[in-house]
């Protein structure tokens, strides 16, 4: 077999970076080792409208589950306080659906997908499966984290998530749990599909995310588990190269993910599209800078916002549950109001905003020493 390219991984990057080429005449295969297209559904499957959009999607009904009304933010000592979410356009969205939608846009533009092959590696003339060789110009890595583990374990996370019926989930409510001691570096979450269904989940550093989100569950009751995914998430950025010769790497296996979340639905879904535009243009011209412009492209739409995601993220696994009690009682109207503002898919300001690091000597007190401010100034700058 031969194609112009190849892709492995048939997620949200893949998909619409096969829907690019295919669309230029080129010819495209998209192999997934999964049995289907959607499956397994690693995600909370939280995006915004405009991401969507941009992204060449419009959500049929059954992929649309609902928009999120608030998010209800949880501090270890049990504190909380509510953010207005409606303005920010945030919908939650069924991803096997989404995902089987962009599927059925790749084949009417004449792509090909194959399902259960699995990538075995690259080879002199294409990539190695385990129903073959097959030859390609250009291979696309789209295969998620699972590309990554063996190259940089440190910005690897465990996490566990759950899709649970439980009368206490909210539709359009999702909720954030922060705790330093339960899930240092990240937080556990609620995200409602519905009235009474939800996704629960939970992810930090080092830890047993099986055991973890058992023990977050122990505290509710009325709950039936309906299904249960472990899946790592990666957190420390894009990597420093996403094209290496002829093979050019999208989504979550470049690190398109945020630092802040590990969502990566339209940052990932974004890179997927603007490498399928450069490599259009590179099979065209045959000029290895319209293959390289994929990666300047990307870092002119992601790549300060990320860079400071990373420099918050240094804040906030540094800070002990003690110090985000502190930050909590920081917290006033004024600076919510401004965090209903911000932008979903550009979020730095709105994290800054909840460090309090304009608005309050107080909460600059927990900070322990000068490189805490330091990288909080850096973080807060030209915001």
């Amino acid at each position: 077999m031969y194609y112009d390219v190849v892709i492995a991984g048939g997620s949200v990057a893949g998909l619409v970076c096969a829907r690019e080429i295919a669309a230029s005449n080129y010819s495209v295969l998209v192999v997934e080792e999964s049995h289907e297209i959607g499956t397994p559904e690693h995600c909370g499957g939280m995006v915004s409208a405009s991401g969507l959009e941009e992204l060449g999607i419009i959500p049929f009904r059954r992929i649309l589950e609902h928009r999120i009304e608030s998010a209800r933010i949880f501090v270890p000592n049990g504190e909380s306080f509510a953010i207005n979410s409606q303005r920010q356009g945030v919908l939650e969205i069924n991803r096997r659906e989404m995902d089987k939608q962009l599927a059925h846009q790749v084949q009417k533009n004449g792509a090909a997908i194959m399902v259960r092959t699995q990538f075995r590696g690259t080879a002199k003339e294409g990539i190695r499966t385990d129903q073959g060789e097959i030859k390609c110009k250009i291979f696309v890595d789209a295969r998620g984290v699972s590309s990554l583990v063996q190259k940089d374990r440190t910005g690897i996370f465990p996490s566990a998530q759950y899709e649970i019926y439980a009368r206490w989930i909210r539709k359009g409510n999702i909720e954030v749990h922060f705790d330093q001691e339960r899930f240092p570096g990240f937080f556990a979450w609620v995200i409602p599909s519905d009235e009474g269904r939800g996704k629960v989940g939970v992810a930090g550093r080092g830890i047993n995310a099986a055991k973890s989100l058992n023990e977050f569950l122990s505290t509710r009751k009325d709950y039936t588990i309906i299904r249960k995914i472990y899946a790592p998430i990666w957190i420390k950025g894009p990597i420093k190269k996403f094209v290496d010769g002829r093979t050019v790497i999208i989504g979550d296996a470049a690190g398109q993910a945020k630092p802040t979340t590990g969502g990566g639905i339209y940052s990932s879904g974004m890179g997927g599209m603007l490498a399928g535009k450069a490599i259009s243009r590179f099979l065209s011209s045959g000029n290895e800078s319209d293959l390289l412009e994929y990666q300047n492209a990307w870092k002119r739409r992601f790549g300060r916002e990320f860079e400071r995601q990373l420099l918050a993220r240094k804040v906030l696994e540094r800070l002990n549950n003690d110090a985000i009690n502190k930050l909590y009682e920081s917290i006033t109207p004024e600076i919510i109001k401004d965090v209903e503002k911000s932008d979903f898919d550009f979020h730095v300001g709105a994290i800054v905003r909840l460090l309090g690091v304009r608005n309050s000597a107080k909460a600059a007190q927990v900070m322990i020493d000068e490189e805490l401010k330091k990288i909080l100034r850096v973080v807060s700058s030209n915001l």
